[in-house]
């Protein structure tokens, strides 16, 4: 279908979205056409003061709207815990279980040779630095359990133990709910490396 060119470039720009393709991107079009103007206009501008208003933690790296984030502001966290993410939608989620009471550092990505990226890219210095300073006895490693993930994980332990802290790693393994028969032999072999007493 042929749409007016103000509607096919709202189409082709909702489409620039991660995990939004035509069909969405088109429903999404004529979703905002169906709401009043005042709706549209609010939505919008709520999307440029994110943008505009949005900066990065001067401590963690935390998506933040002042110099800290409030994680980072929050005096009863343990600062004597950090657990290392590779971006803010990690603290994110590991907020969402409620049980982590520490801080976080975020390193802004994963080494990643084939994309050129390597630990100079990362917020390696600041986490060194921030150490150094701090307090900290315990740092956990919560990057993602992919090849990347994984090599940042074993680069950052390597850089952090002479530093005579506990470097921790989260568990991996079966999801609540999985079954063990369509589970692949690496989650397998991890969730029994991760195994623990009952």
């Amino acid at each position: 279908m042929i749409y007016p060119e103000p509607i096919s470039r709202l189409i082709e720009s909702l489409q620039k979205l991660p995990g939004v393709g035509p069909k969405t991107a088109q429903r999404f079009a004529l979703f905002l056409l169906s709401l009043p103007r005042d709706q549209v206009v609010a939505i919008a501008r709520s999307m440029v003061d994110a943008r505009d208003k949005t900066r990065y933690c001067r401590i963690c790296g935390n998506f933040s709207d002042d110099e800290t984030c409030t994680v980072c502001r929050d005096k009863r966290r343990d600062s004597t815990i950090i657990c290392v993410v590779q971006d803010s939608r990690d603290v994110l989620a590991m907020e969402r279980t409620r049980e982590y009471k520490g801080l976080y550092h975020v390193l802004g990505g994963a080494i990643s040779p084939m994309d050129g990226i390597g630990p100079e890219q990362l917020r390696m210095r600041e986490l060194l630095e921030r150490i150094k300073k701090g307090r900290a006895r315990e740092v956990i490693l919560a990057t993602n359990p992919n090849v990347e993930g994984e090599a940042t994980a074993l680069y950052v332990a390597r850089v952090l133990k002479p530093l005579g802290l506990k470097v921790t790693r989260i568990a991996h393994g079966l999801p609540v709910g999985g079954d063990l028969e369509y589970a692949d032999e690496v989650t397998l072999s991890r969730a029994l490396e991760g195994r623990r007493d009952v």
